[in-house]
């Protein structure tokens, strides 16, 4: 690393990597690209406090971005990698200065789409509701439909280790992801070839699943691609009498093979923001696929609920079915907070976790019992799982709180980081995992070394012999106080 540069000697050198047109310096969009939606109250306040980045640039191809990191990597110049915008763990925060934001929206085309291989190559910037709706008019589907699908591009799925709504039937991303195109931190292009299995050495392809940022920017994603069969779907709902009863009856569902694409246990204060007329945990389910793989799984559904004397079947379908296909979050969502939140001094959040059938009511119970008695001016707490697993499911806890006595900037560490603590604690205590699928940014980064306990240090060791200069979205996963620490 040679001397460091100022702002003006950065962006000189930017313009002469890539055209002036491709570099954003409005102090607006710099201001707005500092912070990701961990910060929303404040920043629906106008109060922006991260360091804004020096300039926003935009890459219109993988050798520019090798070339962006390469300068970056050599001056010292943390890089925060951008696609889809849609982070809300603080991963677009940077943590070191000075720092650049590398946008891949103008990586936004589909390569190929490989029929008879079943699979679909596309630029990291490619948003998935382009895709998917060229998908569905060939009677295809990625089969990978987050909440955020309107804000999310294919780069971001990878690097978050996204799931989908669907996941039980087509798997995560982890599942779905075939091969990879991706710039390492000193500028190296590197591709892992596309194959349907490989036993020759470590899968690599997990190297960049999940590593938000930290280790690469992820340049072309290929995955699979699945037959789109709507006309097959059946859903079923129920009442069910506690969520205890309800998270055994998922993991009946889950260990007799079934492997419906929607599995969802609500609890009443989620459930209440949908139907605030039903005052109990309530069960979903969809099958889909083949007409015959989903009429056996929701008759093999029903007939596994039907041995319980704890649930009631749900009637009319209709509103659930229509809540449920309109259940997306886009920007127009995005505007309505923020002017709600302008209006009244509420605000709400969501964290994920994941954990083993054996403690996942215990945790739930756990969490919901701890933020009720210390958290202040809580407006309420529930949760929902939605991805469940042979061996256990996710909790996506829903929490809204009341901003009160402190100024907008000082609601992170007042109420948000607090309760995220609590959720984090009461996992680790009960042998879950603190992220199911949002990522951990630098929200829970601080909590990397329970999480992974006397693994840590082997992904210290990855990152330092992937990034030697930490100049890819330092603090990422990693706090930068744990990266230089000297290890014993």
């Amino acid at each position: 690393m040679t001397e460091a540069l100022n702002k003006e000697q950065i962006i000189s050198r930017l313009q002469e990597l890539v055209t002036s047109k491709q570099i954003d310096l409005d102090a607006d969009h710099l201001k707005k690209a500092s912070e990701d939606f961990y910060r929303k109250y404040p920043q629906a306040h106008q109060i922006y406090t991260a360091a804004r980045p020096v300039a926003i640039v935009y890459p219109n191809n993988t050798a520019e971005v090798a070339r962006i990191l390469k300068y970056a990597n050599e001056q010292g110049i943390n890089v925060i990698a951008r696609t889809g915008n849609s982070s809300i763990e603080r991963g677009l925060e940077s943590a070191r200065e000075p720092h650049i934001i590398v946008d891949g929206s103008h990586l936004n085309k589909i390569v190929q789409l490989d029929v008879e291989n079943q699979q679909l190559t596309a630029q990291a910037g490619l948003p998935l509701v382009i895709a998917e709706k060229y998908l569905n008019d060939k009677h295809l589907t990625t089969g990978h439909l987050p909440q955020s699908q309107p804000l999310a591009d294919f780069g971001g799925l990878v690097a978050t280790r996204s799931i989908g709504q669907l996941s039980t039937y087509y798997g995560g991303i982890e599942d779905l992801l075939v091969g990879l195109e991706a710039v390492m931190a000193d500028g190296t292009i590197i591709r892992i070839k596309n194959e349907p299995r490989r036993s020759v050495g470590p899968d690599l392809r997990h190297l960049f699943l999940g590593s938000e940022g930290a280790l690469a920017f992820i340049t072309e994603v290929t995955v699979k691609v699945f037959p789109y069969w709507p006309q097959n779907y059946h859903y079923l709902a129920y009442n069910v009498a506690t969520m205890r009863a309800g998270f055994q009856i998922l993991r009946q569902v889950m260990v007799n093979g079934y492997k419906p694409s929607i599995i969802r246990l609500y609890d009443p204060v989620d459930w209440s923001q949908y139907f605030p007329e039903n005052k109990q945990p309530i069960l979903i389910f969809r099958s889909e696929g083949p007409k015959k793989i989903s009429d056996a799984t929701a008759q093999g559904i029903q007939e596994i609920v039907q041995k319980s004397s704890q649930v009631t079947p749900i009637q009319p379908l209709e509103p659930i079915i229509d809540w449920f296909q309109n259940l997306t979050w886009d920007q127009t969502n995005v505007d309505q907070e923020v002017q709600q939140m302008q209006k009244l001094p509420y605000v709400g959040f969501t964290t994920e976790i994941a954990a083993p059938w054996s403690t996942v009511a215990d945790i739930f119970e756990a969490v919901t019992t701890r933020v009720k008695q210390e958290i202040p001016n809580l407006l309420g707490i529930g949760g929902h799982s939605s991805h469940s697993y042979v061996n256990g499911t996710n909790i996506y806890f829903v929490y809204a709180f009341k901003v009160a006595d402190v100024a907008p900037e000082e609601e992170m560490a007042r109420y948000h980081d607090p309760l995220n603590k609590i959720i984090v604690e009461e996992t680790l205590k009960h042998q879950g995992s603190i992220s199911h699928h949002h990522g951990i940014g630098k929200a829970r980064a601080p909590y990397i070394k329970q999480e992974y306990g006397s693994s840590y240090p082997l992904l210290k060791k990855l990152f330092l012999c992937f990034d030697p200069q930490n100049t890819m979205n330092a603090g990422n996963i990693i706090p930068l106080q744990f990266m230089n620490e000297k290890d014993t």
